[in-house]
């Protein structure tokens, strides 16, 4: 079986930020993997990109990122994706989706996308799994709460039928989604160190005071979050191994 990991990259992160992270959202993808980033081959699907025909035989697992972009907004290239995830799934393909990804999972099985209505959500947040974790693969090593890197303004506002919600936090109820055996998704970021949301939150320092946050504040709780990093280690090495 292909080693290789399909990242279906849906934005790039903005030029200060690359900066003060050390690097694009790949990278950061990389890095999380460890060993495994150097097997990861990107699609910038937000420029056009399209999954090549043999997907299927080149690939183990695919992920896709998080973006600066709205699922709501329904742009082309945004919608080509969620046709392609809804063939993915059928077909039993393992993937993850992080953030956008995880919202434009459940766009595109059935479910529902709209901004939240109490805002944004973002800093190291503490998720708490649901009771079903504890029997899933992924997720079973899990403590029942653990820090996590959140950021965003959209959330899934109902999963398809079918979907099983496995974690959630005190602002999001759909931190975690399963959409079968091989399928799931996580609202939060497992990529994301403490460096790159501080960047984020530098970045977005006068819009976030705007929104009456204390900014001061989400950075001083900014910490490494190496348990919800391992969701997507698991998951990928699950089908990267043996």
């Amino acid at each position: 079986m292909t080693r290789r990991v399909l990242l279906l990259q849906a934005g790039d992160a903005p030029a200060p930020v690359q900066t003060a992270a050390g690097g694009n959202v790949p990278d950061w993808f990389r890095r999380a993997l460890g060993p495994k980033g150097a097997q990861v081959d990107v699609l910038r699907v937000f420029e056009g990109e399209t999954v090549q025909q043999d997907w299927k035989n080149r690939y183990a697992v695919g992920v896709i990122s998080g973006s600066w972009a709205m699922v709501t907004d329904r742009a082309p290239w945004s919608e080509a994706v969620a046709g392609w995830i809804r063939e993915a799934v059928a077909s039993d393909f393992p993937l993850l989706g992080v953030c956008y990804g995880h919202q434009l999972m459940a766009h595109a099985l059935g479910g529902e996308v709209a901004d939240h209505p109490e805002g944004i959500e973002i800093g190291t947040r503490t998720v708490s799994l649901l009771p079903g974790a504890s029997a899933d693969p992924v997720l079973s090593h899990l403590p029942a709460s653990f820090p996590a890197q959140l950021t965003h303004y959209q959330s899934v506002r109902r999963m398809p039928a079918g979907a099983v919600r496995l974690a959630e936090s005190d602002h999001d109820a759909h931190q975690i989604i399963r959409y079968g055996e091989r399928a799931m998704s996580s609202q939060f970021h497992p990529e994301m160190t403490a460096v790159e949301l501080g960047a984020i939150i530098g970045v977005r320092r006068e819009a976030l005071q705007g929104q009456g946050l204390d900014v001061a504040g989400l950075e001083n709780a900014l910490q490494d979050t190496p348990q919800a990093r391992s969701l997507l280690t698991q998951f990928v090495g699950r089908y990267l191994e043996g």
